[in-house]
């Protein structure tokens, strides 16, 4: 069920939009209705001053290998998470390929080398990459194996759990590619971002509820989030309760039931972008049994982010946090 979680963090990412889809009122406990938001490009954005790699340096990779880079001047990270983090360390330039899931504009016209989530072998190989980048979700097991085979450097990035995963995944990135300076000056400044951004979260007696639904129409997949889906540190630093995790749900997700969202009891639901619109929007997310008789679906309550930044923990985490805050709370900070 992990890569059930995962998925939705690799899962195209067409615009940054950041948006609320909710237009009912009060579910929030003291929260103004929200209102509808202007899409933000999907751009990421480069460190002013990037550094060039200091090559070759032997770094550790997530599955317990040690691995040498020689060059960074041909790079193939297989997943949009790495591929932000790529762009964002200055190296985009670097870059030859993409994953279906790297759709951001400065990436967009990239070759794809996945088909639906799976690496073709074949394709990153014909790029003759200098190294390529993984996650440890990245599969199939033999298409990496086969890129290794060639003698093609790979580094393994463990995959995002939780906010505390920022500062890992970029020193990650930043030792593959050479640059370490980059990367202490990337983390530092996502730091301060996500930092102010928590400032601005209103202190409140009675936190509000929300429930992370990960839906599927097209698939008929229709999951609640619990303590392991990965959104419970956001939606904590947001000032929010995971819903599903205090309902005692210990698993990644469950399948939505009305007992377990009765049991929820959530003020907003959280779902990604594509997820709300493949169930038919708003209206066709409270047709899914249960939804409707929680506080959040009797009032419409629903926060919709864009599926491949969510969950991505990288450089852009302080706009999703930003985008919940905004949501959750309208204009009564």
């Amino acid at each position: 069920m992990r890569r059930i979680r995962l998925a939705g963090a690799l899962t195209a990412v067409i615009a940054l939009a950041l948006t609320v889809t909710g237009c009912g009122g009060g579910g929030v406990p003291g929260a103004a209705p929200a209102a509808k938001t202007a899409a933000a490009p999907d751009r990421v954005e480069p460190l002013p001053s990037p550094a060039s790699p200091r090559l070759p340096a032997t770094v550790g990779s997530g599955d317990g290998r040690r691995v040498t880079v020689a060059s960074a001047e041909r790079i193939v990270p297989l997943s949009g998470s790495l591929s932000e983090l790529v762009f964002t360390l200055g190296l985009g330039d670097r870059v030859v390929a993409r994953d279906v899931t790297a759709t951001f504009e400065q990436a967009a016209d990239l070759p794809v080398v996945t088909r639906a989530h799976d690496v073709s072998a074949e394709s990153v190989l014909s790029l003759k990459p200098t190294l390529v980048l993984a996650e440890s979700t990245t599969g199939p097991a033999e298409a990496i194996a086969q890129i290794r085979d060639a003698g093609v450097p790979l580094v393994v990035v463990p995959a995002a759990e939780d906010l505390g995963d920022v500062d890992d995944r970029i020193d990650d990135v930043a030792a593959a590619l050479g640059v370490p300076d980059s990367g202490a000056e990337l983390r530092a400044r996502t730091a301060e971002r996500i930092a102010a951004v928590r400032e601005k979260v209103p202190a409140r007696a009675e936190k509000p509820r929300v429930a992370f639904l990960y839906v599927r129409g097209s698939a008929a997949v229709y999951l609640l989030g619990g303590a392991g889906s990965g959104a419970s540190s956001l939606l904590e630093a947001a000032g929010a309760v995971d819903a599903g995790k205090e309902s005692g749900l210990t698993e990644d997700f469950t399948p939505i039931t009305s007992e377990a969202l009765a049991q929820a009891a959530p003020d907003a639901l959280l779902v990604m972008t594509k997820g709300l619109r493949s169930v038919g929007g708003v209206d066709g997310l409270v047709k899914i049994p249960g939804v409707a008789e929680t506080p959040a679906g009797a009032d419409r309550r629903v926060v919709s982010v864009d599926d491949g930044v969510l969950l991505n923990y990288g450089p852009r985490t302080d706009r999703v946090l930003a985008s919940l805050v905004d949501q959750l709370y309208g204009g009564t900070r």
